[in-house]
């Protein structure tokens, strides 16, 4: 069971914004925290920091969360090795009977507002409820970077696919239009593919060879060079490449 949307932030998890539920806190008490091959974080906004050389880099903040673990999968009983992760209580009468089974064990008793999978080789020791080490990811790491678009709506072939477009002048007729699309008597139709107006945006884009500026603990923030996709607060997962 694992939800299928990046971006699900809304005003029930603002409670929870600065830090993990108090039941999720409960649950992994007298655990260890494990390390994995990644982690999510949320998107906060962009900045610049200055290296030992005194240049400028522009960097993206990820405000990590706590997320713990509440499922392992295995090739034999899944058919795969993935570790799924929870994070930010969710209200009980959003959460469906079958969620609040799910994720009970992990500490979460009106389930969780995110739930994403890790698929890596399951590390030693790995067990359920215990949390995600922020020490996953370490300064000069190089990653990949997946999140949600911006959505953009539906767009013209000029924004979305980038067409020059038609002269500007008065008279012309033609400025955005997207131009003949047809053929002739045989086929007789347009052909799959083309490039018309149509929803831009809102899809999962991967960026990767990313390198990680630095890791604050104390402050539970990420500092990856560049940009990252979405809007502030999505939900960016990294992985090691």
């Amino acid at each position: 069971m694992s939800e299928t949307t990046d971006t699900e932030v809304s005003a029930e998890n603002a409670e929870a914004a600065s830090g993990a539920p108090n039941q999720g806190e409960t649950a992994a008490e007298g655990s260890t925290e494990v390390k994995l091959n990644g982690l999510f974080a949320f998107k906060m906004g962009m900045s610049s920091v200055y290296n030992e050389n005194g240049e400028s880099i522009p960097v993206t903040v990820l405000k990590y969360e706590p997320w713990f673990v509440s499922q392992v999968k295995t090739e034999d009983k899944d058919g795969y090795s993935a570790v799924q992760l929870a994070c930010r209580p969710r209200r009980a009468s959003r959460t469906s009977q079958a969620q609040k089974g799910h994720l009970k064990g992990s500490g979460f008793e009106n389930g969780a507002a995110f739930v994403r999978e890790l698929r890596q080789a399951l590390p030693e020791g790995l067990r359920k409820g215990q949390t995600l080490s922020l020490d996953s990811l370490q300064k000069g790491d190089v990653v990949k970077l997946s999140a949600n678009s911006k959505g953009r709506g539906f767009s013209g072939s000029v924004k979305r696919w980038n067409f020059g477009g038609g002269p500007a002048s008065h008279g012309s007729h033609f400025h955005r239009q997207p131009g003949s699309v047809g053929n002739r008597t045989w086929p007789g139709r347009v052909m799959p593919g083309k490039k018309f107006p149509g929803q831009f945006g809102d899809e999962r884009v991967s960026v990767r060879n990313v390198k990680i500026v630095d890791v604050l603990p104390e402050e539970r923030v990420v500092l990856v060079k560049g940009p990252v996709p979405g809007g502030r607060n999505t939900l960016v997962q990294l992985m090691k490449e």
